[in-house]
């Protein structure tokens, strides 16, 4: 059995007292409350929760909460992060998961704004004023004299306002893409796809995989509430941070120093 690296190892002791935070604490509504990150607009957002939320794994409450998570989170970060921080030494390896994370948060919040900002002005444009948007999305009850169509733009704003991300896979997804990069003909395997594919055409196809989930609402191999441009957000920011390493691989930024 393949062994665990320092830094690895360090992660996921984190990620496990950070779950079992959620357990025990406020029955798992408060520690959700302060360390999941919410969408900036929200007044639960804190500037902090776009690195504690990295470290969080399963449901606002503990009837949501799902061990599942975390597991198959450690699992990958155990399996790739092993590899990783081998070849690229603890201080990049860390490097490449801290950074893959806030990539993930660039492109899920923005593709968030990017749905919200033309539902949020269509709606001003109607007669609504801020404060009685943000009131109905706050208290999930409508004000006197809502129009249909008025209705429909909020139902599509709504669970916008109010999500909420948590969990280490856009992190594993750049750590996934550089494990890629570094070892494009490794054979990778889906549990519901158990067949060996070469990492450099696994990886490229998970990926698509999100894109296309993330676009068409449909879900392959993760729940249907899962951040899928965090995972794409992840993943290109490890292979830009290992493609300027590559590139530079004869100065000082080379990725085996």
């Amino acid at each position: 059995m393949r062994g665990i690296t320092d830094t690895v190892k360090h992660l996921i002791i984190i990620n496990v007292l950070m779950f079992i935070g959620t357990l025990f604490v406020g029955n798992g509504e408060l520690f959700y409350k302060w360390f999941a990150l919410y969408f900036p607009n929200n007044d639960m957002f804190q500037p902090w929760q776009v690195i504690t939320h990295m470290f969080m794994h399963g449901g606002a409450n503990l009837q949501n909460l799902s061990i599942t998570h975390i597991l198959f989170n450690m699992f990958a970060l155990w399996m790739f992060g092993t590899a990783v921080e081998t070849q690229l030494g603890s201080k990049k390896f860390l490097f490449i998961y801290l950074s893959a994370g806030f990539g993930a948060v660039l492109f899920q919040l923005g593709y968030y704004y990017f749905n919200y900002m033309p539902i949020y002005s269509e709606l001003i444009s109607s007669g609504l004023s801020g404060s009685e948007i943000i009131q109905m999305f706050t208290t999930n009850e409508l004000i006197q004299g809502i129009s249909q169509s008025q209705l429909a733009l909020l139902q599509e704003a709504f669970p916008i306002y109010n999500a909420s991300m948590v969990g280490a896979s856009g992190c594993i997804m750049g750590i996934l893409a550089a494990f890629g990069m570094m070892n494009p003909d490794a054979k990778l395997m889906l549990i519901f796809l158990p067949v060996p594919i070469k990492a450099k055409y696994f990886i490229p196809g998970i990926i698509l995989l999100d894109v296309i989930s993330a676009v068409t609402g449909q879900s392959f191999f993760s729940p249907s509430n899962t951040a899928y441009m965090a995972h794409v957000g992840g993943a290109l920011t490890g292979f830009i941070i290992m493609w300027y390493w590559k590139k530079t691989q004869f100065n000082q930024n080379r990725w085996d120093q």
